[in-house]
């Protein structure tokens, strides 16, 4: 047996929602990152909980990358494609590499399988020679799974749920990996019952049995460990990443973190990942509707806690005027928007960057907000306790921009220990500092106003959504003071740049050719394009933006450099859009909308084509 030894290879995981994919995805990540591989992964399910099964629009998949070299992403093309069904190889095949392997499960290409994938006719893909430039391994999947549990009394339908883990103990020895991590998590997942345990364990050793002595492959995959930072490392999604800093920012800063939310695609496990740290203090509350829970996280900060809400594109719309209540009453509130396709309902798995200009202007009135956006799963934790450490100390809510790609993908996370994160020191003001009239409006020269907590004697006073009084807060409708206030609202969240690291590169210098402008989750597509590019001769930059209102201080100098300029990004051309305004400069657009992130050949054709062609 020969092992084959590349720096990184794709797998895709495929099958119907109800087969297991993401668990068995989750497992192989987990795994391969305990090896110490390097990943990036990108989940990519229907919204149906159930999919009708066996249909194209039903397919469930999970995609990694796993290397021993530093990982960027999720791959461009599969190196192996498991398909669980006929709709499974049928919708992912133009994305194997020539030559790739295959796994199929044959009991997903009976006649009505094949005519759900609507194959020409019923043909039986893998019986009409039609896949004859890859590497097949057809087997019955379901029929292996039954025949390792005949002896459990199980039913048929709770030993088909079982069939994920023979393929995933199959993988696990074409990619030499061991069965102990998957063993400890089956049986602590399922240790009241543990005869499901030992069920999924069974099958798990089956298919890893099966690949060792079946000689169905001639080699295996051997990928060695990354050689990472030393540290403390886990696996963190976007979700997750967001969560944890929430709850760091509220240990940092001494106050209570309360968080409000309604449920929704895909921003909803943030929730659930908080609801598990009551031990810390938090609290979750699962809110009516969208304007409850937002307005239940403003009131838990006028109440002296670290507010915080999250949702999704229609959501967002839905908060918008509670938004700028926050705005006026100058109260921290960390806002998470987790984009996904839109506009409405739109496309709730699916992900894209289209609610940039939602952000920085979807509220009445003149309401801006400082607006954060994470580059990817673990950058959520560093920005988004950025983020909390400025609406905290600056008085004033917050926008992060994640999206569905971030939310869902993972890698492995160097996890700081709590004196590596930066103090967070919250204007609170705890009794009277002179014996006149407190006024809450007061400001310092960041323009920020004292947080006094209701029930201090000698700190009463009122706050609301109408216009203020400069200094006392008293509700004013005076034209002039209007006006001022506006201007110092707007004034003081510029001010927000002053303390935000400047603007760097991430590759390249002012003297390339060539500048990429990203933000989000467009980082690890254009990193990858400009390395691969620099192997090939050309000199590329590359600044990505985890603030974008307000922009970077040192950004139009860092512009001003550049003849070519271009901007990658998963909308209609948003960000562009607001750099134009602001720096006057010719900045080109390349965009996509199509509920997937860019592949890295899609950004080095953008790049090239820019460079021909100006």
């Amino acid at each position: 047996m020969k092992a084959t030894s590349p720096n990184e290879a794709v797998i895709f995981f495929a099958g119907d929602s109800g087969d297991g994919i993401q668990l068995t995805g989750g497992q192989f990540s987990e795994t391969v990152e305990i090896f110490g591989n390097d990943i990036s992964t990108f989940p990519n399910f229907p919204a149906e909980i159930r999919a009708p099964k066996g249909t194209l629009f039903g397919v469930s998949g999970f995609q990694l990358k796993l290397g021993s070299v530093k990982v960027f992403t999720p791959g461009d093309q599969y190196d192996v494609l498991v398909a669980m069904n006929a709709a499974a190889l049928k919708t992912n095949l133009h994305q194997l590499k020539k030559g790739g392997v295959i796994i199929a499960n044959t009991s997903g290409f009976d006649k009505k399988n094949l005519t759900l994938a609507k194959y020409e006719n019923g043909t039986n893909p893998l019986e009409d020679h039609s896949l004859d430039n890859y590497d097949v391994h057809d087997f019955d999947v379901t029929k292996m799974t039954q025949d390792a549990l005949v002896d459990t009394g199980m039913d048929r339908k709770e030993i088909e749920r079982c069939k994920n883990m023979f393929v995933l103990g199959f993988v696990y020895w074409m990619f030499n990996q061991d069965l102990k991590y998957t063993i400890n998590f089956l049986t602590d997942k399922f240790k009241s019952k543990p005869e499901l345990a030992d069920a999924n364990i069974k099958v798990l050793k089956a298919g890893h049995n099966f690949a060792d002595t079946s000689e169905t492959f001639t080699s295996r995959f051997s990928i060695k460990p990354a050689q990472l930072p030393k540290g403390h490392y886990r696996n963190v999604n976007g979700n997750q990443a967001v969560a944890l800093a929430l709850v760091a920012a509220s240990k940092k800063s001494g106050l209570g973190l309360f968080y409000g939310s309604y449920p929704i695609t895909p921003a909803s496990n943030i929730l659930h990942q908080l609801s598990r740290y009551k031990n810390y203090g938090v609290k979750t509350y699962q809110a009516e509707d969208e304007i409850a829970a937002i307005c239940s996280a403003i009131g838990a900060s006028f109440a002296g806690n670290l507010g915080a809400t999250a949702s999704s594109g229609p959501g967002i719309a839905l908060k918008g005027e509670a938004m700028g209540l926050a705005m006026i009453l100058e109260l921290p509130l960390v806002i998470v928007n987790v984009q996904r396709g839109g506009p409405s309902t739109g496309l709730p798995t699916k992900t894209e960057q289209a609610d940039l200009l939602q952000a920085l202007y979807g509220r009445n009135g003149e309401a801006p907000l400082p607006v954060f956006a994470p580059a990817t799963p673990k950058d959520c934790f560093k920005i988004t306790f950025m983020a909390c450490k400025i609406a905290l100390e600056h008085m004033t809510p917050v926008m992060i921009l994640t999206d569905g790609y971030i939310a869902n993908g993972s890698e492995p996370w160097q996890y700081p220990e709590s004196k590596d994160l930066a103090e967070i020191k919250p204007p609170l003001i705890k009794e009277r500092q002179s014996d006149d009239h407190f006024l809450p409006y007061q400001r310092d020269k960041n323009l920020v106003r004292k947080w006094a907590i209701p029930g201090i004697a000698g700190l009463e006073h009122r706050i609301g959504g109408l216009e203020k009084e400069i200094d006392t807060g008293n509700v004013s409708y005076d034209p002039d003071n209007h006006e001022q206030m506006i201007k110092i609202r707007a004034e003081k969240v510029e001010k927000v740049a002053e303390v935000f690291p400047d603007q760097t590169y991430e590759q390249g210098s002012e003297k390339s050719k060539l500048l990429v402008i990203g933000w989000g989750s467009t980082y690890g597509a254009i990193e990858s394009a400009i390395i691969s590019l620099k192997e090939d001769g050309h000199d590329i930059a590359h600044v990505h933006l985890r603030m974008i209102h307000p922009l970077p201080s040192n950004l139009g100098e860092i512009l001003r450099h550049f003849e070519q300029i271009i901007v990658p990004e998963m909308n209609n051309g948003q960000l562009v859009m607001v750099l134009r305004n602001k720096f006057l400069l010719p900045i080109k657009s390349v965009t996509k909308i199509k509920g997937v992130p860019f592949t890295v050949q899609e950004i080095k054709e953008a790049i090239l084509n820019q460079l021909r062609h100006g």
